[in-house]
C-alpha cells in the first residue's frame, strides 16, 4: 500500500510569540527532527506563508531552513494555499487569487528553489466549485479535499482511482481517508489512541493491495495537542507495509481515472451538515447572530478598500491589513462548535473596523462599522453570560462523541500498557531534561489515559 501523509501547520496572524515559541519546541522541530531520523518518509505539506513570517520574527528561522533542507533532500512537497488562512469558499474570487498569489510569492522568498508547489490545499479543506476552478486556471495539478466531498459518505472513494474534476480534467481531486486519519489524529478524545501495529491491523487487507492511502491532518497534532503522537507518526513510516510517496507522484502508480464534482464541504464537515445542506456551518450559519455580523463587517470591509483609488496614500496599508484580517479563525472561534473564543472574535472584528475607520469614507460606513462591532462584542458576552456557548459545545460534543463510540474500536490492555508506558517514559525524559510544562501534559495525558480505561471497564 501507498501512503501519503499530508500535513498542514498554521498560525493565526495574530498569534502571540509565546506561542509560536512552545508550539515550534512542541511540534514543529520534533517533526523535522524525525523526517531528518528517518530519511525514507515522506510528507506532502502545506505551511502557510503567515507562518513562516511568524517564525521569522520569532526567532525560529531553524524550522524554515530544517523544512528546506528536507525538501531539498527529497523528503517534503510542499503545497500552496492561502497565506492568511481566509476560508476561500465564502470569498470573492478576487481576494481568493490574491491570497493564492500572496502565499506563492512569500514562501517562495524564505524557500527559493525548493518551494514548487504542484498541488493545492483550500484552507481547513474548504470546498466550492469556485475554488476548483480557481486552482485549475492557476495551473496546480491537484487539490486535497475530505472524503465527505466525494458524495456525502464514506467508504465510496476508490483507492486505485484518481478522481478528475469535471470540467478541468488537468486538475487532480484527491479525498483523504475520512476514518484513518481521525483514528490518528482523534487521540486528542479518550482512548482514541493507536500504536502503529494496531492501525496496520484496522487496515486488513488493504495493506497487501496495490492501493493509496491519503491521511490528512493539522501538523500541531503531533506534540502540540497531543505529547508523544509524533512516535505514532514515525512508527508508522516503518511499518513494511506501507510505502511512503508524495500526493504529487501518485499518478506514477496508478492509472484508473473518474471525473468527479466535489460537494461543497470541509474537512470539519458532519453528515448532519450535508443534511441541512449547511456545509460551512463552523465559519457562517444563519442561526448564528454572530456570524452573521461578522460577514457584514467583512464583506463591507472587503467592498471599501477594493472601491479605493490605488494611488491613495492610504491605500497600501489597508490593502495589507485587509489581507490579514480575513483569516478564518475568528469565524471558527465564534461557532461554539465546540471552539469557543472572545478574544480571537474581538480581535477579528475589530481589525476589520480598525481599517474602515482609518478610510477616507462616509462617516455613516464608519459608524455602521463602529455598531457591528460593539453588537459582536455585546452578544458574544450575552451567549457566555446565558450558557448559550455551553449548551452549544455540549450538542457538538455530543456528536464527535457518538462518532468515536461508533468507530474507535477496543483497545486490548497489552496495547494499552504499551501506550501508557511510552508516554511515562517521556514524561520522565522531559522531566530529566527540565521540560517541565512538557512532563506536566504527558501526566495529564496519562491521567487521562487510565480514568478513560477505568470507565470503560466498569461498563
Amino acid at each position: 500500500m501507498y501512503w501519503i501523509n499530508f500535513l498542514h501547520i498554521y498560525q493565526p496572524p495574530t498569534q502571540k510569540s509565546f506561542w509560536v515559541k512552545k508550539i515550534a519546541n512542541e511540534s514543529y522541530r520534533r517533526l523535522t527532527k524525525g523526517l531528518k531520523e528517518n530519511p525514507k518518509a515522506k510528507v506532502t505539506l502545506n505551511i502557510n506563508a503567515a507562518l513562516v513570517e511568524l517564525f521569522e520574527r520569532d526567532g525560529c528561522m531553524d524550522v524554515v531552513n530544517d523544512l528546506k533542507m528536507l525538501s531539498e533532500r527529497g523528503q517534503i512537497d510542499f503545497t500552496d494555499s492561502a497565506k492568511y488562512h481566509a476560508f476561500l469558499p465564502l470569498m470573492p474570487e478576487k481576494e481568493i487569487e490574491r491570497q493564492i498569489r500572496l502565499n506563492h510569492e512569500t514562501n517562495k522568498k524564505y524557500f527559493g528553489d525548493s518551494y514548487q508547489p504542484k498541488g493545492f490545499f483550500p484552507t481547513e479543506m474548504g470546498y466550492a466549485k469556485k475554488v476548483g476552478d480557481i486552482a485549475a486556471k492557476l495551473g496546480y495539478k491537484w487539490i486535497i479535499l475530505d472524503e465527505l466531498a466525494l458524495n456525502g459518505t464514506t467508504g465510496e472513494m476508490k483507492p486505485d482511482t484518481i478522481y478528475k474534476l469535471k470540467g478541468n480534467n488537468d486538475l487532480n481531486v484527491f479525498f483523504r481517508d475520512r476514518e484513518t486519519s481521525f483514528r490518528i489524529l482523534s487521540a486528542e478524545i479518550g482512548m482514541s489512541v493507536f500504536s502503529s501495529d494496531m492501525l496496520i491491523k484496522l487496515l486488513g487487507d488493504r495493506v497487501n493491495k496495490k492501493e493509496y492511502l491519503i491521511t490528512a491532518m493539522d501538523g500541531e497534532t503531533f506534540g502540540h495537542h497531543r505529547p508523544g503522537l509524533e512516535d505514532l507518526l514515525f512508527d508508522l513510516y516503518k511499518a513494511k507495509e506501507l510505502e511512503s510517496i508524495f500526493l504529487s507522484d501518485v499518478d506514477q502508480f496508478f492509472t484508473k481515472t473518474e471525473e468527479v464534482e466535489p460537494l461543497d464541504s470541509s474537512w470539519a464537515l458532519m453528515k448532519k451538515d450535508i443534511e441541512r445542506n449547511t456545509p460551512y456551518s463552523r465559519w457562517r450559519s444563519d442561526d448564528n447572530q454572530i456570524h452573521l455580523w461578522q460577514w457584514e463587517l467583512t464583506n463591507m470591509t472587503i467592498a471599501e478598500v477594493n472601491n479605493m483609488n490605488k494611488q491613495d496614500p492610504a491605500y497600501e496599508k489597508a490593502r495589507n491589513a485587509l489581507d490579514k484580517a480575513v483569516h478564518s479563525d475568528q469565524y471558527w472561534w465564534a461557532s461554539a462548535q465546540p471552539w469557543w473564543s472572545i478574544e480571537m472574535i474581538e480581535v477579528g472584528a475589530k481589525e476589520y473596523k480598525d481599517i474602515l475607520q482609518a478610510l477616507p469614507i462616509d462617516r455613516k460606513k464608519k459608524d455602521k462599522a463602529r455598531d457591528l462591532y460593539l453588537s459582536i462584542i455585546q452578544e458574544s458576552f450575552e451567549w457566555q453570560r446565558s450558557g448559550k456557548v455551553e449548551e452549544l459545545s455540549k450538542l457538538a460534543d455530543e456528536d464527535v462523541t457518538q462518532r468515536i463510540t461508533a468507530e474507535m474500536p477496543y483497545i486490548p490492555q497489552e496495547e494499552f500498557d504499551k501506550i501508557v508506558g511510552n508516554l511515562e517514559k517521556q514524561m520522565l525524559t522531559a522531566a530529566k531534561a527540565q521540560e517541565y510544562e512538557r512532563a506536566a501534559q504527558i501526566r495529564d495525558r496519562v491521567t487521562e489515559l487510565k480514568e478513560k480505561e477505568s470507565e470503560l471497564t466498569k461498563k
